[in-house]
């Protein structure tokens, strides 16, 4: 007789009250998104076991696309198929796109909004502390072996060191999996490892055992899906060609973003360069400094750093349309759209295939070290992130931010010593954050 039971699967009411409220707390970036859902998920609620949850993780790193996001679609597909997916991922994003169309409107209404950014400035020591935890907690289940520690060491040192991008990193570390296993296959994780790592799968929802939804791969499916994608994609231009005018700007507007959704591989800053180069001084949308002040108000946002397009999509709106606030929330949620949309598709067409590499040693071998790496990228962002709100001032490393370190520490005490719900902490980091804005 089974010494522990499996937990009884949430019934899609439950997840869906859970999704509502990531999109409402998932601040920090990527890693901040995924610490959020590990915690949530994997801890807490136990609906996916760790090895489930890195192995999701590992294949949504190497698609175009914003991450944490496309890991909530395939996280809600496998708990309750496509409804599950398309509530995860829709409920991740929305709470950004709407926030952000407020601050657009105050933006070009009010010009700049220095208590906004000193407003949400509070969330910036907590969300340290956040990744910090994300990168022990992932370091401890996912760092097995000196090779894995050398790998995260390593991955580490080029982003750190030398900026090598994430796609490179990512890249450079299958190809050392395939070579340390044609060479010395032994210091890749062996049975008894992954044995220790299978005794408490069956205490979670999802597990490595668990069957993907809709009976897994078919060719059929695939084309089916592709046709109802298609048909989706071309619904916005229909609406534009017979609605609105000047129809070759929001042409240009759609296949602009819709390129760019499947070229963000590797992150978000992988892309942004880009956008706001093109976008700038091609397509004259908006001017350099408005793409700053965009970037700002995207940090201050939930959701993925990638939604800062949708601002780009608001400005572009606004300005072709002479300061048009109408053709400005079109832009803004039309490039939400075309920028999202191919993240659903490749998670509904890609999981079944992926759910396949659940079990084949070489593969999971492979995406171990891809964890490994990322756990070194992790902690590359919790320094670039942590020396700017420690040390604040031009010159590095001078005028320490006291009370951003007293409030890192506190939120670290309040999630580990007290485990503080994240919503609360994050309430309280904003309420911090007004008081710090008023007593200046």
């Amino acid at each position: 007789m089974e010494a522990q039971t499996q937990i009884q699967r949430p019934d899609f009411k439950e997840a869906l009250q859970f999704w509502f409220k990531l999109g409402w707390i998932s601040f920090g970036g990527t890693a901040g998104h995924i610490a959020i859902m590990h915690d949530s998920l994997v801890d807490h609620k136990k609906w996916i076991s760790n090895s489930k949850f890195l192995h999701a993780l590992n294949h949504c790193m190497i698609l175009p696309g914003p991450e944490a996001q496309q890991l909530a679609i395939y996280i809600g597909w496998l708990l309750h198929g496509k409804k599950g997916g398309l509530a995860a991922g829709i409920l991740f994003v929305l709470p950004s796109m709407f926030i952000l169309l407020g601050l657009s409107i105050i933006y070009v209404l009010f010009g700049s909004i220095p208590w906004v950014t000193a407003l949400f400035a509070g969330l910036k020591p907590a969300v340290i502390a956040l990744i910090f935890i994300a990168m022990v907690r992932i370091g401890q289940k996912a760092l097995h072996g000196p090779l894995h520690y050398a790998v995260a060491a390593m991955a580490f040192i080029c982003i750190f060191f030398f900026k090598t991008s994430l796609l490179a990193i990512i890249g450079g570390t299958v190809i050392l999996g395939m070579l340390v296993r044609l060479v010395y296959p032994n210091a890749l994780p062996g049975k008894q490892q992954r044995n220790i790592a299978e005794e408490e799968e069956h205490t979670y929802v999802l597990h490595r055992n668990t069957v993907a939804p809709g009976g897994g791969f078919r060719m059929a499916r695939l084309f089916r899906l592709l046709g109802i994608a298609f048909l989706l994609w071309l619904v916005p231009f229909a609406l534009f060609f017979l609605f609105f005018r000047d129809f070759s700007f929001w042409k240009n507007l759609g296949l602009f973003f819709t390129q760019t959704a499947f070229v963000t591989v590797g992150g978000s800053y992988t892309v942004l360069p880009y956008v706001a180069q093109f976008s700038v001084t091609k397509l004259n949308w908006l001017t350099k400094l408005q793409m700053i002040d965009g970037f700002a108000l995207a940090e201050t946002t939930p959701g993925p750093l990638i939604i800062v397009l949708s601002f780009v999509g608001f400005m572009a709106g606004y300005n072709h349309f002479n300061g048009s606030l109408w053709m400005g929330t079109a832009g803004l949620v039309a490039t939400t759209y075309f920028t999202f949309l191919p993240c659903f598709l490749m998670i509904f067409a890609g999981a079944p295939i992926i759910e396949k590499t659940h079990g084949i040693h070489i593969i999971e071998n492979i995406l171990g070290l891809i964890t490994a790496a990322v756990v070194g990228v992790i902690l590359h962002l919790t320094l670039y992130l942590g020396k700017d709100v420690l040390f604040p001032g031009d010159a590095p490393f001078t005028q320490p931010d006291i009370l951003a370190l007293v409030w890192i520490i506190i939120s670290l005490v309040l999630i580990l010593r007290f485990k503080m719900n994240m919503l609360y902490v994050i309430g309280l980091s904003v309420l911090y954050g007004w008081v710090h804005y008023l007593c200046r």
